[in-house]
């Protein structure tokens, strides 16, 4: 097998790939399928920390865009990262992967406080740490919450795992002609709006170097990446 090229990574996941083809809710056969893949990375002896969206159950964002004051509904949207972290915690651990859920918002008959040197100390112990609730804080999404989580544990990449295999001129989905890229800068992707993650998470990972890798959750792709073969799309700086 080929040497592992992370020693500790941030996977992504956005909610809606929980719910599988239902589009809404925790679909438990498509989380299974998930935390295969994420077993297999953290089974190469990478340290493993996640950040999972709440898209499938609510979306702060497109509710205050209805009227819902948006504090009020990014709240809510933390909660429901809350329950999609606990849903990935229980299928990690049915596969033999101990598992801690950190909040940032706390709810200690649930899920620990999150707290970063006890992440890093899970880490370090083997233990994959899933970060709940985003930052604690409205007005910033998941995606930002990804990076920041990302430096605060010093990871050596952020990896955002998609429904398709890498970052594309438009949606893949919708255009049979869509161009997948291999590699970009972090300016590349601010410039044509390619939408990889929000402007604060790119900017985030630009200023504080951190390459971000996209790639497809379901095709092993995930695993392929950690050893360095070519999949995927890599954003990184110049």
């Amino acid at each position: 097998m080929s040497e592992k090229r992370f020693h500790r990574v941030l996977l992504k996941l956005s909610g809606e790939a929980l719910a599988g083809e239902e589009k809404f809710g925790i679909d438990p056969v498509t989380v299974a399928k998930i935390c295969r893949e994420i077993a297999e990375v953290a089974d190469m002896g990478i340290e493993v920390a996640l950040v999972i969206g709440g898209g499938n159950i609510f979306r702060g964002l497109s509710s205050s865009a209805k009227g819902m004051d948006r504090s009020t509904a990014d709240y809510m949207g933390m909660l429901a990262t809350v329950l999609n972290a606990l849903a990935v915690q229980d299928q990690l651990e049915k596969l033999g992967h101990p598992t801690r859920v950190l909040s940032a918002i706390t709810m200690q008959e649930v899920c620990e406080p999150y707290i970063r040197r006890r992440a890093e100390r899970h880490l370090e112990k083997g233990r994959i740490v899933i970060c709940a609730a985003g930052t604690g804080n409205p007005y910033f999404t998941t995606d930002t919450a990804a990076a920041l989580r990302g430096m605060e544990l010093k990871c050596d990449a952020i990896v955002k795992a998609t429904k398709v295999n890498g970052v594309y001129d438009k949606d893949p989905v919708k255009h049979a002609d869509a161009v997948m890229f291999k590699q970009l800068t972090f300016i590349d992707v601010l410039q044509k709006k390619l939408g990889v993650m929000d402007s604060t998470a790119i900017t985030l990972c630009m200023e504080n170097n951190v390459p971000i890798l996209v790639c497809n959750m379901y095709t092993g792709d995930i695993k392929r990446m950690m050893l360095g073969e070519n999949v995927g799309t890599i954003v990184q700086g110049e």
